[in-house]
């Protein structure tokens, strides 16, 4: 079985070199960071890192770079493919389990940060904002989840080939659970540690994410 960590970058130089460090300290070598039009050092970075690239000429948006990065591994006849952020707040020791976990069973593996007690989240994305992203997912998608909008996510061989993602922006969590849903996909949470670098998304984020959805699909 071989397996493809996509890495989505967008002006990401400061951290992308920390992030495949520690991708290639827990043995995951095969690695495709997809910089999605970074107008910083992101590009010279990961050359310098020594890991596979490929660049979109404009930022076309988080989803966008999942797909083609997804894209590449339906090409290369990968087995497993997981998401991953190029932020610096996964944790790759997460990921051994989470393929454990894919291959007792499952063909998508959704991260949570709210199945152990591993992640310091601000108290207003704890208490305020993602309860309230939660129920908007479940709305969406009629899936109900115990965390929304997590980057990390693993798919298997048959979700890697069921599922393309068409929301270019942050929209595309919500496309792909409403995606495993409709396509009787089996799926299940996994924990997983947030490092907390910078505040993300926050009230505007999360609007965006609900126009996207609504007007783009």
């Amino acid at each position: 079985m071989t397996e493809l960590v996509v890495v989505p970058a967008y002006n990401e130089a400061a951290m992308i070199g920390r992030v495949v460090r520690d991708l290639f300290q827990h043995n995951w070598n095969n690695i495709l960071v997809v910089n999605d039009g970074s107008t910083d050092a992101t590009a010279y970075s990961v050359k310098a890192a020594g890991v596979k690239m490929v660049s979109h000429t404009i930022n076309r948006g988080q989803g966008a770079a999942l797909e083609t990065g997804n894209e590449y591994a339906r090409r290369n006849s990968f087995d497993v493919v997981v998401h991953f952020d190029g932020d610096g707040q996964l944790n790759a020791a997460d990921i051994k389990g989470a393929i454990e976990k894919l291959n007792s069973g499952y063909d998508v593996v959704l991260g949570s940060r709210f199945l152990d007690n591993r992640s310091r989240l601000p108290w207003t994305k704890r208490y305020l904002i993602l309860p309230v992203a939660r129920f908007v997912n479940y709305i969406l998608t009629g899936v109900s989840l115990s965390d929304a909008h997590n980057g990390f996510r693993v798919l298997n061989k048959l979700a890697l080939e069921k599922i393309r993602i068409t929301q270019s922006g942050m929209a595309h969590n919500s496309e792909i659970v409403a995606e495993t849903k409709r396509l009787g996909l089996r799926y299940i949470e996994y924990p997983v540690e947030i490092k907390y670098l910078e505040y993300g998304q926050g009230l505007k984020g999360g609007i965006k994410i609900i126009f996207d959805w609504i007007f783009k699909s």
